[in-house]
């Protein structure tokens, strides 16, 4: 054994303490990667409806309009409901939309009611 081998064994600088501290930073830094893949991930699949306004068309039915942003090329599904004054759930409907090549797209539905309606909303959206 040299001498510098025996003054870095006595005096404790040995290379094997490193080890474990650039494990643990490769080991957070795969842990933000991934997380952060997730997360765009998701975002990319994500849609965004917002109202535009609705129409009551008579007592028993009322027509939403609504503009989707987010996915182009897939086919989106949206609950669209109509509510009484209290704000209650009188009539809903599934409407599923075909893929646009567009960012956005305006749609509009009509939604059956058991009772008269006061408005209508787009409830969510998703992939389909």
């Amino acid at each position: 054994m040299t001498t510098a081998q025996e003054l870095d064994e006595r005096y404790g600088r040995t290379r094997s303490r490193r080890r474990p501290w650039i494990i643990a930073i490769v080991i957070a830094l795969l842990g933000v990667g991934g997380f952060a893949w997730m997360t765009a991930a998701r975002e990319m699949q994500s849609v965004d409806a917002d109202d535009l306004g609705f129409d009551l068309v008579d007592s028993h039915s009322v027509t939403v309009r609504f503009q989707l942003t987010g996915v182009q090329g897939k086919n989106v599904a949206c609950v669209v409901e109509a509510l009484d004054e209290e704000f209650g759930v009188v009539g809903w409907k599934v409407v599923e939309i075909a893929a646009g090549e567009d960012h956005s797209q305006a749609v509009s539905a009509t939604v059956p009611t058991v009772a008269e309606a006061t408005t209508g909303l787009v409830n969510t959206c998703w992939v389909a």
